[in-house]
Parts: structure tokens; sequence; C-alpha cells
């Protein structure tokens, strides 16, 4: 798990290759076995492998979602808040699950965060992605994670950029 972390980067640019099915299905189980409190398991998934979805999904928002139109997949990380109040923990946790399984699994990712992002001045991000996916009222997006065979290699953050002043031992002083 470590080596996974190590190597781990927001990837932005895919090749065209479409992400096989029985990748497809590893992703899936993945994300299917994230933990969540209480074992709520407040979330749902939206597979996107449509292109024109894809686009539609890149304009979300103003800025950081433009990658999505190269993406092979995009995942819409959904949650329910009704039934858990730890239903952004849990989902955020499904994201980074599915970004850790992309990266074992030679794919690259990338965060889109949609909850809390303007998609316009009269919209939230949200809103758009919902109209896009056709999601009931009752689900909240967290995020889409966009997936893909990266389009160039990038290096792991070296061991000397962490920032291990943000570590404390005990107590904070």
């Amino acid at each position: 798990m470590l080596e996974i972390l190590r190597k781990r980067r927001s990837i932005r640019h895919y090749t065209p290759q479409a992400i096989e099915p029985e990748i497809l299905a590893q992703l899936k189980e993945a994300v299917l076995r994230s933990p969540s409190s209480r074992g709520l398991d407040p979330w749902e998934f939206i597979f996107v492998t449509d292109k024109a979805l894809l686009e539609a999904l890149s304009t979300a928002k103003p800025h950081g979602a433009h990658f999505l139109r190269e993406a092979a997949l995009g995942v819409a990380v959904l949650g329910n808040e009704d039934k858990a109040d730890t239903w952004i923990e849990d989902c955020a946790i499904a994201s980074i699950i599915l970004q850790l399984a992309c990266e074992s699994l030679g794919l690259g990712s990338c965060w889109v965060q949609i909850r809390l992002r303007p998609h316009d001045l009269e919209r939230s991000a949200e809103d758009r992605v919902r109209e896009i996916l056709h999601i009931p009222p009752h689900l909240r997006v967290e995020s889409i994670i966009s997936i893909g065979y990266p389009a160039k290699s990038l290096a792991g953050h070296a061991r000397e950029t962490l920032k291990d002043h943000t570590i404390r031992a005990n107590t904070y002083s």
C-alpha cells in the first residue's frame, strides 16, 4: 500500500484507450468495499463511460473538471444524507479508495470536487451534475473521479517534499 501511495499522482490527461470490462469490475468491487461509519454505506455510484455525458460533466464547474472530457470513465460519488450524518466522510473515503484502486491497476485518476462548488452565478455544480445524470433529489453529489490510462507518466512526490512538521507526538505542544 505504501508503494501505491508513493506513486499516486493526480492525472488530468488520458489516452483514448477504453478501460477493459474486467478492470471496470475490479473498480466496482473496490469502491463497494470502502469502509463507512457504522457500516451504513450511505453512498451510491454512477459509472459514466458515455463520451457525451463525460463532455457535459466536464462543464459542471468553471475550473477543475475539464479533464473529464478526456477520461475513459467518470465515477460520480453520491451520498444519502438521510442514511448517515457521516455521508460526506464516507463518500470521501470511497473516492480515495477508488483512486488507490486505479493506481494499483495502472490507471490514472483525479478528484473533481462537486459539493459546495458553483456551476455559474445562479446554480451549483451539484445541481448541474444532478441534471446531467438524472440524479434523484434525495442523493447529494460529493465528487466525480476522472479515470483513464495516463497520457504521460508522472513521478510520485519525493519523500523530502512531505510536510513532516504537521505531525506531532502525543500532544500538540
